[in-house]
């Protein structure tokens, strides 16, 4: 540990930095709300997932300002700049206190999936491999130069929480890691026609492989209730362990995505629908408008997902942590867990 639980030495927050946009530099500004379960108040990062606030040491970003780049607080995209604290050293489950907000370490890492334009100047990138992530569990004002220190310490993970690891951001647990084939039903009319990029099917295929898919299979449809009821029973027919819908879950007349569902469905599974709505209900009160529904095919489970990318992501940081459980219980791979 970098040091004792209590004892803060010099560490400190040396900038708050704020971005409305994910994948962008950050602007530095004086102080923030942090709410719980959330992030900070006004960022693009913040939502009901487990990497609401990331932070990196100020001493990381020396690093790079040594290898003749300039740069400071804010440009490796980190909420928070710190001083004084071994960040990567922080196992997963420390609870730090950043000023008066309590969180917890939930990731240590991050895999860099698109070379941002430092890696492209310097070839090299310190956040990916030394920045850390949090979720929120109490809220407060923060700011430059309130004192940082750990609350709590943790004796699980270590360092070796790295890209990708994180613990379950509503229960503290880890979640299941397995390999599954999965499928992504992207349902828009106009996507099928070739109007609008399918930005929400690439960003679940990406996450699902990031989450143990070992194969993710992509089908573009029209709003058709009947061609998306032909294809979820092909899926499954196929051995898919998992579905993953998007689009097609609203009010409109051509909204029919729950529907199809429901008649391919053996079972229902409305926990993931509803901890979906209830997680983006405290994001926007339009989260009540949402049909969408979940359930089970013989052993494929299909979850209806928003259709928007921002929505998408959300949803999947929702029900990642259960995803791995889920598909060995349908599998009959593990029996019911006692807790």
């Amino acid at each position: 540990m970098p040091f004792p639980p209590g004892q803060t030495h010099m560490a400190h927050i040396v900038s708050i930095n704020i971005s409305t946009i994910k994948g962008q530099r950050k602007t530095p500004v004086g102080s923030a709300e942090v709410r719980a379960g959330h992030g900070i108040v006004g960022d693009g990062h913040a939502g009901p997932w487990h990497r609401q606030v990331s932070l990196l040491a100020g001493e990381s970003i020396e690093k790079m300002t040594a290898m003749g780049l300039d740069v400071g607080p804010g440009d490796f995209a980190e909420n928070v700049t710190t001083s004084g604290i071994d960040l990567p050293a922080l196992p997963v489950g420390t609870k730090l206190r950043l000023g008066p907000a309590l969180v917890e370490v939930t990731q240590i890492g991050k895999e860099c999936h698109d070379r941002c334009e430092i890696f492209r100047q310097a070839g090299d990138c310190v956040m990916p491999r030394e920045g850390i992530f949090v979720r929120v569990l109490e809220g407060g004002d923060i700011g430059a130069g309130d004192s940082i220190e750990v609350a709590e310490a943790s004796t699980g993970g270590g360092a070796g929480e790295t890209q990708g690891h994180h613990t379950n951001s509503l229960q503290g647990e880890k979640p299941a890691v397995t390999s599954f084939k999965a499928a992504v039903v992207t349902v828009s009319d106009k996507g099928h026609r070739g109007e609008r990029a399918d930005e929400s099917g690439d960003l679940l295929e990406r996450l699902l492989r990031e989450a143990g898919a070992a194969q993710v299979s992509r089908v573009l449809l029209p709003d058709q209730r009947q061609r998306i009821t032909e294809e979820l029973i092909e899926l499954c027919r196929s051995a898919v362990d998992l579905v993953i819908t998007t689009g097609g879950t609203g009010l409109s007349p051509r909204d029919v995505t729950p529907e199809a569902t429901l008649s391919v469905i053996e079972r229902e599974a409305p926990g993931f629908s509803e901890a979906i709505r209830a997680a983006s209900q405290a994001l926007t009160a339009r989260a009540m408008l949402s049909r969408a529904v979940s359930g089970i095919r013989g052993q494929t489970l299909i979850i209806n997902f928003p259709g928007s990318p921002k929505a998408c992501e959300e949803s999947f940081e929702v029900i990642r942590p259960v995803i791995g459980h889920a598909l060995e219980l349908l599998s009959g791979e593990c029996g019911d867990c006692a807790r």
